[in-house]
């Protein structure tokens, strides 16, 4: 089983991936649904790292020089992803990530952790990027700091949805800051894993879940 099985066996085992009749925050009504705020054991978080650790030594196994975590779910998921990369592959990589408001006492400033340098490449670490908002305020934020290349984002799962453009919200992010995105997996992996397929003795995508899944992508899925 390859890393990406396994992490789609992990959060539905973790109660994270679940199927019914959701809503989304932008009104989409959705037959499935990706809630990382269900992760919250010691235990979860030292595999989840393991799973965007697996992710980014595959992808750049050079390359990046620090790891930054929108707050706020960002934010575990960079400390678990850098503690991950020193344990499984030596890469003792620094993290931070940013207050909502910027601190007006002691040292001040919104950064917290490492802070970066000129000409340093960063890693976004995020969740599950819907709109893109929390991306597009870490881009704000970064331009008025130093002098940094935002070279590439994480993320545990596109939803391979339409963002304010006929292609995804990833492709967006791609196509409007050239940076490079890598999901852990996404919905069309989860699908193939799951379809017909039990995970402890239940099958959570039957034929008529997959069904519903792809009309929702047909409706909200990129047009090109």
């Amino acid at each position: 089983m390859t890393y990406r099985e396994e992490f789609i066996h992990f959060m539905v085992r973790s109660g994270v991936l679940t199927f019914g009749d959701f809503t989304t925050k932008s009104g989409r009504k959705t037959p499935y649904f990706v809630n990382t705020g269900n992760y919250k054991t010691g235990a979860q978080a030292a595999r989840l790292g393991d799973y965007y650790a697996a992710c980014i030594q595959e992808h750049m196994p050079e390359g990046i020089d620090a790891l930054f975590g929108p707050a706020y779910k960002g934010i575990p998921l960079a400390v678990s992803a850098a503690s991950s990369l020193y344990r499984g592959y030596g890469r003792d990589l620094p993290y931070c990530f940013n207050r909502k408001e910027a601190k007006d006492h002691g040292e001040g400033g919104n950064l917290v952790g490492y802070k970066p340098q000129d000409g340093d490449s960063i890693a976004i670490i995020e969740d599950v990027v819907t709109a893109g908002t929390a991306v597009r305020e870490t881009v704000e934020l970064f331009k008025h700091m130093a002098n940094v290349k935002l070279s590439s984002l994480f993320v545990s799962v596109d939803r391979m949805e339409r963002g304010t453009r006929d292609c995804t919200t990833l492709d967006e992010l791609r196509q409007d800051y050239g940076i490079q995105v890598y999901p852990i997996v996404t919905i069309r992996d989860i699908m193939e894993s799951l379809h017909n397929k039990p995970v402890d003795g239940k099958v959570y995508i039957d034929d008529a879940t997959l069904g519903r899944m792809e009309d929702y992508l047909a409706q909200y899925g990129p047009k090109s």
